[in-house]
């Protein structure tokens, strides 16, 4: 049995690797924390981090902390130690979202099928248009089975849920930009000129010319000049992730399928973007459930497909979201416990 309390150098790595998961707006709305015995890491929510008007509920925040959490189990496993997840797991602390446990030693065989380590720091969102070309059917049934290893589903749509899944988009896309709080709040994590650690620098915008076929979150309501006319795939390949329930629980779920269909849809050598508009607003979001099927509750749309990759976005230090107060490191004067 481990048992053996994590060093800062393997408590640095945990955090980095949590902090590259994706978030709304690049909003990264995490910290973390060691556990009182040093064998493991507690995640919280970032409040002041929220992009509340845009995500009132925070349902975007806890999905994203959810992609961080399973980020989390993934660098557990590369250390050797088998992640034990507990979410919520405190009443009177709302924003602890979770804890993640390594106090195990790791499995023999790799629990998601491959080691997905590597595929955290390849993994981008990419905003720009696709080649016509279809996702592999045994690639596309791993996707499925990741979610449903999460408690979540993945439902990869033919034409005509295509095509319904499309339209909401637009008028959702819409509706945000003659909502000029919305679009103001959007434009306030743009990161155009100055380097930053954290929003959405103009690298990673995509084209903002508002492509019909494929309508990508329109940024900044105008053209840039760096972001000349494309045209997208004729037909995406989209899939929508839903879970059962709809709570702050279920959320932190969809966050963890999310990044476990990412990292190995990344591995297979997919790029990935998420069409989160239509979800943003509740009578779209209600419209895209399957009308054949009518359960659940849809958390995001996921367009897969493959393509050049995204650009890396921003990253917080992990000084500003690794919070040490307190600990000490075993391997430098503090009592192990091993």
């Amino acid at each position: 049995m481990t048992e053996q309390s994590l060093s800062l150098e393997q408590l640095r790595l945990l955090a980095s690797a949590a902090g590259a998961a994706p978030s709304l707006h690049n909003s990264q709305p995490w910290r973390f924390t060691p556990m009182p015995d040093s064998l493991g890491v507690q995640v919280y929510t970032d409040p002041d981090r929220a992009v509340p008007l845009t995500d009132p509920d925070g349902r975007a925040l806890h999905i994203s902390v959810g992609a961080a959490l399973f980020n989390l189990r993934v660098a557990g496993l590369r250390l050797g130690r088998d992640p034990e997840v507990r979410l919520l797991p405190e009443r009177d602390e709302p924003h602890l979202a979770g804890t993640v446990r390594l106090s195990r030693p790791a499995p023999s065989s790799p629990p998601y099928g491959r080691d997905l380590f590597e595929a955290i720091w390849q993994r981008h969102s990419s905003r720009q248009p696709f080649a016509n070309r279809d996702v592999p059917e045994v690639v596309l049934g791993e996707l499925t089975a990741a979610a449903l290893g999460e408690g979540a589903v993945l439902s990869v749509l033919e034409e005509d849920g295509v095509r319904r899944v499309l339209s909401l988009t637009g008028d959702a896309e819409r509706r945000t930009h003659a909502d000029l709080a919305r679009m103001a709040e959007t434009r306030a994590w743009l990161r155009l000129e100055a380097p930053a650690a954290d929003g959405i620098p103009a690298a990673a915008l995509g084209p903002q010319d508002h492509d019909a076929r494929v309508p990508m979150r329109g940024f900044t309501g105008r053209t840039l000049s760096t972001s000349p006319s494309q045209r997208f795939e004729a037909l995406p390949q989209l899939a929508t992730l839903s879970t059962h329930g709809d709570l702050p629980a279920d959320w932190l779920r969809a966050g963890q399928a999310l990044q476990r269909i990412w990292l190995l849809a990344t591995a297979h050598g997919l790029r990935a973007s998420v069409l989160h508009q239509a979800v943003e607003w509740p009578d779209t979001r209600w419209g895209l459930r399957d009308p054949a099927e009518g359960v659940g509750h849809v958390q995001l749309v996921l367009r897969l497909g493959y393509g050049p990759p995204g650009p890396a976005t921003p990253r917080r230090p992990v000084d500003e979201i690794l919070d040490l107060t307190g600990f000490r490191d075993a391997r430098v004067g503090g009592e192990s416990s091993c």
